[in-house]
């Protein structure tokens, strides 16, 4: 009985300890740094591209383009080495109104394309974090 208490200390322990420590491994490093960025904005492009309810958002947009500038944001975001040279959200997603539905579909394909790279839950979620707080921006030009 008393294994088993200690055993189970043990396993509580290191599950503290791994929190502990990705939430000091720096964002970039813990999503996975440029080579992850870039597999979660091809996947995100992928997602968009077949979902009928967001890609009518995006069929105007080249591209090569979005996956730049959302890479460069991404990598921002996650505080690595990366300057976001676009756009503010709001002249972004101007006169796009964005609704709540949108913007909740919208998460949930970058969440989808972060699983398909294999980001890490933390690191999904401590992007979205960062990413939730850039909501009254994006949807901005929603009436």
């Amino acid at each position: 009985m008393i294994v088993m208490l200690l055993r189970a200390v043990l396993f509580v322990s290191v599950l503290l300890c791994a929190s502990c420590a990705s939430l000091n491994t720096p964002l970039y490093q813990e999503f996975g740094g440029q080579e992850r960025i870039a597999q979660v904005s091809d996947y995100f492009i992928e997602e968009i591209s077949f979902d009928p309810e967001i890609y009518p958002y995006f069929e105007d947009s080249s591209i090569d383009r979005f996956r730049e500038k959302f890479s460069e944001h991404m990598c921002q975001q996650l505080d690595g080495p990366c300057d976001y040279t676009g756009d503010s959200m709001v002249d972004v997603h101007r006169g796009m109104n964005i609704d709540e539905s949108d913007f909740n579909r919208l998460v949930e394909l970058l969440i989808n394309a972060m699983d398909r790279a294999n980001v890490s839950i933390s690191a999904q979620n401590r992007l979205l974090n960062k990413l939730a707080r850039m909501r009254p921006e994006i949807m901005s030009g929603h009436h």
